[in-house]
């Protein structure tokens, strides 16, 4: 299944939206991105839908603007005023070639999904491979209002549980895309949350 980072080249701040190309094109989060629609039409002319991971600013911020253009289905776990399909934990989702399971996942956001198949993980942002604050294995910072340092563990405790030893493609929220040994990757995320030191200390 070929994955196409979007906003790769963004200059302003925003999370990494992944167009996943295949039998079923999906918009894996919208990003924020000026000009997301035109990099979209580089690859495909049609978008079958935008799912998210969660609706942080970050995420949405172009989401009108694709839904607009592709008159795209949305699919997401928490309410929104566009939202066509409602995704609830244990759900399975088509995105691209694959089949995926939706696993609920909060902690730094109270609507955050990762989506698991045989072989790749969509995980937002509540585990990443690199971000600032940690290279191979970091996490979502739970340091703001509404945000849970111990939801975010029991979420990343939750993906090991059912994630299949297959994957080896990782496409997170922020940072770099990972390909190889994934559960290492989500197993070092875990133990540095686990220790409840701040993740971008003062």
């Amino acid at each position: 299944m070929q994955v196409v980072n979007v906003t790769a080249d963004a200059e302003t701040f925003t999370c990494n939206a992944y167009l996943a190309l295949g039998d079923r094109p999906v918009l894996v989060d919208a990003g924020t991105m000026d000009g997301v629609v035109d990099v979209l039409h580089d690859y495909t002319d049609m978008l079958d839908a935008v799912v998210l991971t969660h609706q942080h600013g970050d995420h949405v911020g172009e989401l009108d603007a694709v839904l607009d253009e592709f008159d795209a289905e949305l699919a997401a776990y928490g309410p929104h005023p566009r939202r066509d399909q409602a995704i609830a934990d244990g759900d399975t989702v088509q995105i691209g070639d694959e089949e995926f399971e939706a696993i609920h996942t909060p902690g730094h956001a109270d609507d955050h999904l990762s989506f698991v198949s045989d072989s790749t993980i969509f995980s937002g942002d509540v585990v990443v491979h690199d971000d600032g604050a940690f290279d191979y294995g970091s996490f979502g910072r739970t340091d703001m209002a509404g945000q849970s340092r111990e939801e975010l563990i029991e979420s990343i405790s939750e993906i090991l549980d059912r994630m299949p030893d297959s994957v080896e493609h990782m496409y997170a929220g922020h940072g770099e895309e990972f390909h190889g040994d994934v559960r290492d990757v989500v197993e070092t995320a875990l133990e540095r949350a686990e220790k409840r030191e701040p993740k971008y200390p003062e």
